[in-house]
């Protein structure tokens, strides 16, 4: 009887020994040059531990330039890359907390705060004739219209700054709040009642009105009411510095507040406007 005899597959050894042969020829070469910057490449690409760590330009530092900056620029991009997907992740979140936020507003018949829209300007200079006031290089053919709110950013913080007073084509003039002719509507959190910030002389702020037994604290913060015809909700006006309950025939309490924003250090603006 024949035995089927299955036959092994050949495999050749070829290679094996072609690259083992290739490296003991580059072990014996000095490690300067074209060889160092093969070895780099190698082992960044090979190598997991020299793809992850930090260390990747005191590894090459004998690497060509070129070839170093191929593999930072690559080292570089998965550290992107991982960034981005992070950031993907965050933005889901941000959706599904919306998605949320809105199916309960829904539910109990919320309305949802307006979208901020509107257009950045710069300051373009101050008026002699009233220092409490800025030009903006924005004006009507942006959308910026008298009454429009207007929020600042000082180079740290940002906060509201005043409200536009005059505008023109291309340019508008806004009243900043330390002026003793503004006015907003404020609120505190956890506080029902709102109050009223007036501008005053000395550039810091006066909060009216707020009911005696009104629980009010130095270091809260101030923002605009809900309840404001002009100013949007949640914009901060300041902190509350000082708190005066006021004589025994006062009806209400007044607290000093330090604007969030420093009025004469503003050079970008925030003017909301109708078009987005």
């Amino acid at each position: 009887m024949r035995k089927n005899i299955q036959e092994q597959p050949y495999t050749s050894k070829k290679p094996f020994i072609f690259f083992t042969a290739v490296s003991l020829f580059l072990l014996i070469l000095p490690l300067r040059g074209f060889v160092s910057s093969v070895k780099a490449v190698l082992s960044y690409v090979f190598i997991p531990q020299i793809r992850a760590s930090h260390m990747t330009v005191e590894y090459l530092s004998d690497v060509g330039d070129t070839v170093k900056e191929l593999l930072e620029a690559h080292s570089e991009n998965m550290r992107l890359k991982e960034e981005v997907k992070s950031a993907r992740l965050i933005e889901q979140e941000a959706f599904s907390a919306a998605a949320e936020n809105e199916r309960l507003a829904s539910a109990l018949s919320i309305t949802p705060p307006k979208k901020w829209t509107g257009v950045w300007a710069r300051t373009a200079y101050r008026d002699p004739s009233r220092w409490t006031s800025i030009i903006i290089d924005k004006g009507a053919a942006y959308g910026v219209k008298a009454k429009s709110a207007v929020m600042g950013f000082d180079g740290k913080n940002t906060g509201l700054v005043g409200t536009v007073i005059e505008e023109g084509e291309n340019t508008s003039k806004v009243l900043l709040l330390g002026d003793e002719e503004f006015s907003a509507v404020a609120s505190l959190p956890g506080v029902t009642a709102d109050g009223l910030i007036t501008g005053s002389p000395s550039g810091e702020l006066k909060l009216k009105y707020i009911p005696l037994g009104t629980d009010i604290k130095e270091g809260e913060a101030v923002f605009t009411s809900k309840n404001s015809a002009i100013f949007p909700e949640g914009i901060q006006i300041g902190t509350v510095t000082r708190v005066d309950k006021g004589e025994d025939f006062k009806t209400y309490i007044t607290a000093s507040v330090t604007p969030a924003v420093r009025p004469g250090a503003v050079k970008e603006v925030f003017v909301f406007t109708d078009k987005k």
